[in-house]
């Protein structure tokens, strides 16, 4: 996991949240975001980034 951006981290845990992937693996993706220390902004969809 150390070796993607957080850019790319973040879009994949979205994505995978999206497309409704085992929640096994979004925790691993949420678990790595929160081991880096990078915070989520909600997104609705067609809608601004809500902080």
């Amino acid at each position: 996991m150390r070796l993607i951006s957080d850019e790319t981290l973040i879009d994949s845990y979205y994505k995978a949240l999206d497309l409704r992937l085992e929640s096994d693996f979004v925790d691993l993706l949420l678990a790595e975001i929160k081991r880096r220390d990078l915070k989520l902004s909600v997104y609705v969809k067609d809608e601004a980034p809500l902080n």
